[in-house]
């Protein structure tokens, strides 16, 4: 027997240091080749690190939350024959994701000889007993949605990847009657005294990071204005039943790219990004949209390059491909970078009002709040109108109040009248 040695890759962009985010191996298990054996952080996304051999993992070089340079022990693996303990090297191929939220999607498939039997007695369907002090393998989102549910999560059985609990898991939990849901009512009342203390690290650090530096940096401010949006609703309703089997399903989202696209040419300081510390505005021609996606571990910003180019269609398609890729840690660096303006949605979440915080070094984000029927007086009668209300920021630093109130006006103007978003 021999070890192999897996050394920190080199990601490449001149990036010296990287954060362990997550590990999907513990020492014990054995892995197959192409095993995903945990994730790294970089500034811009999370890169999945596999396995280039078959073995047993004998040593962990770093806890998750630790910053490791390039070219350190990241992990060891007894393996057959002599391995390569004179000379560690990086992982044949490492492959790069965004966001990494469902891992267990992307080592499933392997044999099941690729996790070690974990230290539990399962029980019949998805009940598993395990030791009160044992932390079951899980995501934090599986975590809170547990907590949620009311369900200890050590009771849960993981179909996981070493056991790992995953979302499908805990519905089977509930479809059994194991939940607490279904203990008795005075169990309800109980008292609580659990804690659970969850670190701040890989894409949730970056998350907390960048909000904190816009928050600081950028002078914010918000405007909410109020949109009637019956009008185009109605043609998203007649366009889908005349095309939607052909061209796919339109949402709102397209047709707000669409006036963003049209009031940015009276309003282009709004497509720019502030370099605060050389001094410099930068105005773009090209209007690349950022969409704002919640994924697992948080919030994603994918990238519809060259809205200007675009029909409805060509980005419904764009904006669906990207959210999904972003949910399921598929899409790329490239895609999750370069935007010029901000668009952001909770759909039907969406609430009366929000305060958006700026994607620097962006100087405008649009948010839009949910949609809601409401008595409104048109030319003297009260009839029933889809209302929904544009709550956006800017950075005062770059963009004036009276422009920022013109430019959300004019976005109005257009989704009130939509003939005017397709006249040249």
């Amino acid at each position: 027997m021999g070890t192999h040695v897996i050394k920190m890759p080199d990601i490449g962009e001149g990036i010296a240091e990287v954060e362990l985010s997550q590990w999907h191996v513990k020492v014990g298990d054995l892995v197959v080749e192409d095993q995903v054996l945990a994730d790294v952080m970089t500034d811009k996304a999370m890169v999945d690190i596999p396995s280039p051999v078959h073995g047993k993992v004998i040593a962990l070089g770093g806890q998750p939350g630790e910053v490791m340079a390039v070219g350190s022990v990241l992990i060891s693996i007894e393996v057959e024959g002599a391995g390569n303990l004179k000379e560690s090297a990086a992982p044949a191929a490492v492959k790069e994701a965004p966001v990494a939220p469902k891992v267990e999607a992307a080592v499933e498939s392997k044999p099941a000889a690729a996790a070690a039997p974990r230290p539990a007695t399962v029980c019949q369907g998805p009940m598993v007993a395990r030791e009160a002090d044992e932390r079951p393998l899980a995501s934090p989102a599986v975590r809170k949605h547990a907590l949620d549910l009311g369900i200890q999560l050590r009771l849960v059985r993981g179909t996981g990847p070493a056991g790992r609990v995953l979302h499908d898991d805990l519905e089977a939990y509930l479809a059994q009657g194991q939940s607490n849901a279904s203990a008795p009512a005075a169990a309800a009342y109980a008292q609580r005294h659990d804690e659970e203390q969850i670190q701040v690290i890989g894409m949730r650090r970056k998350i907390a990071q960048r909000m904190q530096d816009a928050t600081q940096r950028a002078a914010h401010f918000s405007y909410v204005e109020e949109i009637d949006v019956t009008a185009i609703e109605e043609l998203r309703a007649h366009l889908n039943e005349k095309h939607g089997a052909s061209r796919g399903k339109l949402t709102l989202l397209p047709f707000l790219v669409r006036a963003l696209v049209v009031a940015l040419r009276d309003f282009p300081q709004m497509n720019a990004r502030y370099d605060d510390e050389a001094q410099v505005i930068t105005r773009l021609g090209a209007v690349h949209v950022g969409v704002a996606t919640q994924s697992d571990v948080g919030l994603m910003v994918p990238v519809v390059r060259h809205a200007e180019a675009r029909s409805l269609w060509d980005s419904a398609t764009e904006i669906s491909r990207l959210a999904n890729a972003a949910r399921n840690g598929k899409a790329s660096r490239d895609e999750l970078s370069g935007s010029t303006i901000t668009l952001t949605s909770l759909g039907a979440l969406g609430g009366i009002v929000s305060t958006p915080v700026l994607n620097l070094p962006e100087v405008a984000i649009v948010g839009v709040n949910k949609i809601v029927e409401r008595p409104m007086v048109v030319k003297g009668q009260v009839v029933i109108r889809k209302m929904m209300n544009l709550s956006s920021s800017f950075d005062h630093r770059v963009v004036d109040g009276m422009d920022a109130a013109l430019f959300i006006q004019a976005i109005r103007g257009l989704l009130e009248q939509p003939a005017t978003l397709f006249v040249e």
